[in-house]
């Protein structure tokens, strides 16, 4: 029996033990449901300050309680920032983060700092699978080759395969369990080992030929919505022009039964996906002389909606007889979507940013984001608002970013001087401005 054939019976048996190479919004529910259905699960992460946390029972995303880590220790979950501790793994999931670097290309310094973290401490007969959304050819072009140079052969005496993330941070009705799971093999021995894995903690296995296939899968999930948001980001420009609620005729087309899936517009795209993922797709095509038009204006017209959102503020405080500068404007919403905590590129951060390079007075309110995070990009000192009639009051501007379904609306409309709404929530009155 070679190493392949005792990594399949650890997996068979549940005597595999599963590392997860990035704890937060994908890794960290996905060690959780490992060690949910029985298999001891290594969590790794060079933020120290996670591990601790996660060792003492506690959380750091709001949707994942303190009860699922406690329980998840005592099933034998443990976060590590050691990464020598690899040798001890059976399994090894990255689900690290992949952003654009400063000229909008990819940035695969995470993958590849993770990777070769854990190489000298890898051994022949584990499995490694990428789980972070990068452009077709990653697992095969950039892991490969690492592994290899070490002696690890993928299909021989080690696994490698590529199979995407689809979390979806409060989806009520879809959890990590419940979305079927696309996985590609670098070899057929490769598939066959990283499915037996993963079907213990997932409903539904997708299998796809090869890891490009895989990669392309994701990428096409993500430009799907971004193009199809990007649409209606026009449409609601269009709209507004014309004098014509969009929000109004998405609905009304919505009632047909077929041939039409209403997406609704906003302030901007936000979340680890939808704002970066279509620029890997671009970024690859290029190599093989392909331009990818129709994505790339897609994006640029979701690029430019915090703009056209601060413009729309700029407006109704005109009309008031005030400017930008030296207003006092309250941001509704951190999150890049409704109730929850997620604040990664989220539109209504850059919405902040625009307004105070033009001299505006900035706060904001999210019950879910008490504290503004720590980010890579921006930083405002500011700690949540609570919202009264005499806070909602004493600012000239109130822009609804993000439509939690906690916030006060008709305390809102009641006692704001102007709402600019991106979303759509707030019944038509004089003291509301669609954006």
């Amino acid at each position: 029996m070679d190493n392949l054939d005792t990594l399949g019976v650890s997996i068979a048996n549940k005597s595999a033990v599963v590392g997860i190479y990035g704890l937060g919004y994908v890794g960290l529910p996905l060690a959780l449901r490992f060690a949910e259905v029985g298999l001891k699960v290594l969590g790794f992460d060079i933020d120290a300050r996670k591990v601790d946390m996660l060792n003492a029972g506690q959380s750091y995303i709001e949707r994942l309680t303190v009860d699922l880590i406690q329980t998840a220790r005592r099933q034998g979950f443990e976060a590590t920032a050691d990464f020598a501790r690899t040798r001890e793994v059976d399994a090894l999931i990255i689900c690290v983060p992949t952003p654009l670097d400063a000229h909008r290309e990819p940035d695969l310094s995470f993958i590849v700092n993770t990777i070769d973290a854990a190489l000298p401490h890898m051994r022949a007969g584990q499995l490694v699978s990428l789980e972070s959304t990068t452009w077709p050819g990653t697992t095969d072009e950039v892991l490969a080759p690492r592994l290899r140079a070490r002696g690890l052969v993928p299909g021989d005496n080690c696994a490698l395969v590529f199979s995407p993330e689809r979390e979806d941070p409060g989806n009520p009705h879809y959890g990590t369990k419940d979305i079927p799971k696309v996985i590609g093999g670098h070899t057929p021995r490769c598939l066959a080992l990283g499915k037996a894995l993963y079907e213990h903690a997932i409903h539904t296995m997708v299998p796809v030929s090869n890891t490009r296939a895989a990669e392309m899968t994701k990428l096409l999930e993500n430009i799907h919505r971004s193009v199809n948001i990007g649409l209606v980001n026009e449409m609601k420009i269009v709209a507004d022009k014309m004098g014509i609620n969009i929000h109004e005729v998405i609905d009304a087309a919505a009632t047909k039964p077929f041939g039409f899936v209403p997406y609704k517009p906003g302030p901007g795209l936000g979340g680890h996906c939808i704002p970066i993922d279509p620029f890997y797709l671009t970024w690859k095509a290029r190599e093989y002389g392909i331009n990818t038009r129709f994505i790339e204006l897609a994006g640029e017209i979701n690029h430019y909606m915090p703009q056209w959102v601060v413009g729309k503020i700029a407006d109704a405080l005109n009309e008031r007889g005030k400017a930008v500068k030296g207003s006092r404007i309250l941001v509704l919403g951190l999150a890049y979507k409704k109730n929850i905590d997620d604040t990664r590129e989220s539109p209504a951060v850059e919405i902040m940013d625009l307004l105070q390079a033009k001299g505006a007075h900035i706060d904001y309110s999210d019950p879910h984001v008490p504290v503004f995070p720590r980010k890579r990009d921006y930083y405002f000192d500011l700690q949540s608002v609570t919202l009264t009639a005499d806070s909602i009051a004493s600012y000239d501007c109130v822009v609804l970013a993000t439509d939690h379904d906690s916030f006060d609306y008709v305390l809102l409309q009641q006692h704001a001087q102007v709402t600019v709404d991106t979303r759509g929530r707030l019944s038509v009155a004089d003291n509301t401005v669609a954006a």
